[in-house]
Order: C-alpha cells, then structure tokens, then sequence
C-alpha cells in the first residue's frame, strides 16, 4: 500500500487546503489576517484579556492600544494634564531633554517577543506591561504599538476603529483583517462622539475677536471672513 508517513498519500495536499483563507502576499510570503478587538472602554479590555488567559490561545502574541493617559510612566508627562503634547515635544527635542523611556521601548518589546519563542508568553493587560515597563525603564505606549507588527489579536477601545485621525496616527491598517466590535449597540454613540466637537461661548467670542483683527488687518481675508461669518451665526 502507500506509504502513510506522506502527506500526499492522504489525498490532501497542505498547501492547496481551501479552508485555509491566507492571501498570498507579495506574492511569497502567506497574509495572516490580525483580529481587531474593539471594547466600549480600557477597563473591558482588561476584563477580556483575562479570559484569554483561560482558554488555549492565552499564549497567541497580542498587543492592547490604549492612550499615553493609561500607558506613560515618564515622571513628568505622566502628571501633565497634556500628556499627548509633552510626549511629543520630548520625542522632538524642542528643548533639549529626549525621553529615555522611548529610547528604551526595544526592550519592552523583545522581551515579549522573546518569551513568546520559548513558549512561556501569556496574555497581558495594561497593568502588566506598564509594570514590566517601569522594571525595564521603558516606554509601555511604544512598545504596545511596535508588538502590533506581530501581533495577531490587538485589543483597543472602539475609537481607535473608527476615528480615522486615530487610525492613522496608531498606523492601524483594517483591509483584509477581521474586526471583531464588543456590545457593538454602543457604537453610534462613539462614532457620533468621534466626529463631534464642544466649544463654549467664550471661546466663540474669542475666536471672533481674533477674526475681526484677522480682517481689518487684511491678513489672508477671503479664508477669515466667512470663519468669522459662522462663529457670528453660532454666537
């Protein structure tokens, strides 16, 4: 009879199974769909990165996108009430101080990639790895967003989905992944929400005083005037 040790003599031949959905990509290398987890707020993340912890996927490399508010473990932009633009004028340099926890986000990041090569990674939360951060003394936000390029389930809130300003500055890339949204009644809401904007009157006045002196200095008047014809109508 055939040789049962091959796999050809089964009939199946691996590579041409129809059940498998991996695209071809640049045509050699297999696409491996991510999953996008998207929940209503960060504490359900941590609520479901628990229960993966309890079935057999525990050990499948993921990553959790949360904002530098739940992640920054720097001393004084973690205190700030603007954290995002601290961070980024740190990263830029403007005053000549660098962060050194950024510097040091390979660190975080390997030593998750490396557990997961001898098969002791588990599933994460925020808590965990903003503790490994401040123990390796590096950047928690980064080094969740640098796991994403292996990860294949990324947890995030739902904002993170559907805001495209948030989309592309996380570089998160939704063609042909799967998107999975938790208690997706609630998504109206946030998309409503993403795309809505509060100002108060003063802020209208202000904004239309600056118009007013924009126009009768002749500075760039055709832009400023019709600004200013609907901060008036809004006031």
């Amino acid at each position: 009879g055939p040789c049962t040790e091959c796999s050809c003599s089964s009939g199946k031949e691996p590579n041409k199974d129809p059940s498998h959905t991996k695209k071809k990509e640049n045509g050699d290398r297999l696409f491996i769909p991510k999953i996008f987890f998207g929940t209503r707020t960060h504490k359900q993340i941590t609520q479901i990165t628990r229960e993966l912890k309890r079935t057999a996927y525990s050990s499948v490399p993921m990553t959790i996108l949360s904002s530098r508010d739940y992640t920054c473990i720097h001393p004084v932009v973690s205190n700030s009430s603007n954290r995002n633009e601290m961070c980024v004028e740190l990263l830029e340099g403007k005053h000549g101080k660098s962060c050194s926890y950024y510097h040091n986000v390979h660190k975080l990041s390997e030593h998750h990639v490396q557990q997961s090569a001898h098969g002791v990674y588990q599933a994460w939360d925020i808590e965990d790895l903003v503790s490994l951060g401040r123990k390796l003394r590096a950047c928690a936000y980064f080094a969740a967003r640098e796991l994403m390029v292996g990860a294949d389930i990324v947890f995030c809130p739902y904002n993170y989905l559907l805001d495209p300003q948030i989309r592309e500055s996380m570089d998160i890339k939704l063609k042909d992944q799967v998107v999975i949204l938790d208690e997706a009644h609630n998504i109206e809401d946030c998309a409503r929400e993403s795309v809505s904007y509060g100002v108060t009157e003063s802020q209208l006045r202000a904004a239309r005083e600056e118009l007013d002196f924009m126009v009768n200095n002749n500075i760039r008047q055709k832009d400023h005037e019709p600004l200013r014809a609907v901060c008036c109508s809004l006031i």
